[in-house]
């Protein structure tokens, strides 16, 4: 059985949750191998409506492992937010394992990642505030506090006393704010330190030791492909790597052993926060598109942007993940429209690109190019295969796989778990 990577093809939102969720019945373990509580998963099964912001939608299905790798930053009073809410609910969160090497999200990393964007003004990057960025330099400044070091209180103090010599300067003397103690940081971290000794663990060790006996092990991306920071429209980003090769370095399995990788992408296109996105709609399309598909952040609630669906994009997707299959998502939301455009170029001061600029300012500046496709007006929630959708639709599928360089495995046609059309095995994807 294989190791899947499965990734946001987009700005995210994609609905990653509700793939992870149909494919969560053959996995044995879910990794989340990027992130923060920065994002959101939403997944609905029967009349209930999961929020999952740090955990991995795998916590969902009973007889899952779910995973929280080293290449997380965790917020601890998030995620003991998230499991309460979830044993309320009558979900039990106890199968859970957390990497001792993942990075903490230290009270100070949130206060800095608000007075931060605060003083960029009009050069904001449109962050959640939640401290993900902070965290992530302070990992890559080697000043950075584990999960591991809350079990060695010398330790966590000297090492928050030594983040806190240059955070308090900038604090006080920058930002007018007041100066953090260690006392009061180091308190508040111990706090949760009982109730996570449990869940901590080399969770490398556990999940090749998985791949070894031939379990499934499916890696859950964070944000996407355009939010990557090496690889998205930078510097409007996430602090990590939200493609398929942060599932290597964030969960410490080998890239060999990964079998297949999996892209989500919506029907039409989303991002929320700052930064360049050539198909938005500012029209009546627009709001149709926000209104149907309820695109409001799980994290955030602000409304997302909406546009049509960019091929660029995608193909951007296709080649840097190496993907080999596309869940595509929320397609009933596009149910009405007589014609529907597909962005399967830029121009860009005059010149046709059919790949993604490699200049942000080119990018900035791009004018989309639609081809216009036919829609439908039948409702097709209750379509399971693919021949029970109506023709004009069958064939915006499949123009959408061919201009985005990728097949096109499953399809959403509405919000729960049993709403997806499955054209082909996700979890034998490569070589057929």
């Amino acid at each position: 059985m294989p190791a899947v990577v499965l990734v946001g093809a987009q700005w995210g939102d994609e609905g990653k949750g509700k793939a992870t969720d149909v494919l969560g019945s053959r996995v044995d373990y879910v990794v989340k191998f990027n992130g923060g509580n920065n994002a959101g998963h939403t997944v609905v099964i029967g009349d209930q409506k999961f929020a999952l912001h740090l955990l991995p939608s795998g916590i969902l299905t009973p007889g899952v492992t779910p995973v929280i790798g080293n290449g997380v930053v965790i917020d601890l009073n998030v995620l003991f937010q998230e499991i309460d809410g979830l044993i309320e609910r009558g979900v039990d969160p106890s199968a859970l394992l957390v990497s001792s090497a993942a990075h903490i999200i230290a009270p100070y990393a949130r206060t800095l990642d608000n007075v931060t964007e605060r003083f960029l003004g009009k050069r904001k990057i449109g962050t959640t505030g939640r401290g993900i960025g902070p965290a992530y330099a302070d990992k890559i400044n080697r000043v950075g506090l584990r999960i591991g070091d809350l079990y060695n209180e010398q330790l966590l103090h000297d090492k928050i006393e030594g983040a806190l010599e240059q955070k308090n300067h900038l604090l006080v003397k920058v930002y007018n704010r007041r100066a953090i103690t260690v006392d009061e940081v180091a308190d508040e971290l111990l706090g949760y330190r009982d109730r996570l000794a449990p869940m901590v663990t080399d969770t490398s060790l556990v999940l090749n030791q998985a791949l070894d006996r031939g379990e499934t092990v499916l890696f859950e991306g964070g944000q996407a492909t355009m939010l990557d920071v090496d690889h998205g429209t930078y510097p409007f980003v996430t602090s990590s790597n939200a493609t398929a090769g942060g599932a290597c370095t964030g969960s410490g399995v080998g890239p060999a052993r990964i079998d297949s990788v999996i892209g989500v992408a919506k029907a039409y296109t989303t991002r929320v926060g700052e930064g360049p996105m050539p198909t938005e709609l500012f029209d009546e399309f627009g709001e149709h598109l926000r209104d149907v598909g309820h695109e409001f952040g799980t994290t955030t609630g602000r409304p997302r942007r909406c546009g049509w669906y960019d091929a660029v994009v995608t193909r951007f997707a296709t080649r840097v993940n190496g993907l080999t299959d596309i869940v595509l998502t929320k397609l009933d939301v596009l149910t009405g429209l007589e014609e529907i455009p597909v962005c399967v170029a830029y121009d860009v001061n005059g010149v046709r690109h059919q790949e993604l600029p490699i200049d942000q300012a080119d990018f900035a500046a791009a004018t989309p190019v639609y081809e216009y496709l036919p829609g439908w007006s039948e409702d097709i929630t209750g379509a399971r295969e693919f021949s029970d959708l109506p023709q004009t639709a069958q064939d915006y599928v499949m123009a959408l796989e061919k201009v985005s360089n990728c097949r096109i495995s499953a399809i959403g046609v509405g919000p729960g778990r049993e709403e997806i059309v499955v054209n082909h095995d996700l979890l034998h994807a490569r070589g057929e």
